[in-house]
């Protein structure tokens, strides 16, 4: 016979009680305590790594301001100078200065920390370029640097320049499309674009030509070198649409 199992009673039913758990509770002043220790112990220490971060933020200041403002200040002077005889195209001049006055060659070597002196590389590297001295114009225009979109563009554009001149057509191309693709505007980048496409054709490779040429064409068809663009198209033989 089976067992008469009786469910109804409910306080038949065992009750399980959960024990409440303990916090473990902080000992606030004991932690003080193991801190107020650690910095008496190492109070040597501590005053010299503070120290030596102090030092170092001092240093910072002293050569910003008592040693690098006022060498922006003579870099701006001594550029300014330079730059007339630039604009006048007198570039051996700008290079290399006369008398008193300071050349590009010599503000980029001294004050090349400036903003003057980083600008000196650009005009130095325009003026190796139009006195042929090709390798010198790329090492000075590979040490300009600039967040303006057309100078930026335009600096790596002339490096493709020299290496056209010297013979070299695969940097040239490299440096070409570099400049091409930097801040992709309707102004340079069609320019470079151009370039590389003539520099394809010079080396008998119009199927690459044919593509830069139609990439002008679709995306800086107001441009101006997208004017006579469709002739270049023609001529790498490709069909004017």
């Amino acid at each position: 016979m089976r067992p008469d199992l009786n469910f109804s009673d409910s306080n038949s039913m065992t009750k399980i009680t959960e024990e409440p758990k303990v916090q473990p509770s902080l000992d606030i002043d004991a932690a003080l305590d193991k801190t107020e220790s650690y910095i008496n112990e190492n109070k040597k220490s501590l005053a010299l790594i503070v120290g030596g971060v102090l030092a170092l933020v001092l240093v910072y200041f002293a050569w910003k301001f008592i040693y690098q403002e006022p060498r922006k200040e003579e870099a701006a002077i001594a550029m300014y100078k330079a730059e007339m005889y630039w604009q006048r195209d007198s570039f051996n001049l700008a290079i290399n200065g006369r008398g008193d006055t300071l050349g590009m060659a010599a503000i980029a070597e001294e004050y090349g920390s400036t903003p003057a002196g980083n600008l000196a590389n650009y005009y130095l590297g325009v003026s190796y370029l139009r006195t042929g001295q090709w390798d010198l114009a790329i090492e000075a225009l590979e040490d300009f640097s600039s967040d303006d979109m057309f100078l930026s563009s335009m600096s790596i554009g002339m490096i493709g320049d020299a290496y056209m001149e010297k013979g070299d057509v695969d940097h040239a191309i490299e440096y070409y499309l570099k400049a091409a693709n930097k801040n992709a505007n309707k102004f340079t980048s069609p320019t470079f674009l151009k370039k590389a496409a003539f520099a394809e054709e010079d080396r008998g490779n119009k199927g690459e030509a044919l593509k830069l040429y139609e990439q002008i064409k679709v995306n800086y068809p107001e441009s101006q070198d997208a004017a006579q663009i469709d002739k270049y198209i023609t001529r790498a033989g490709g069909t004017v649409k």
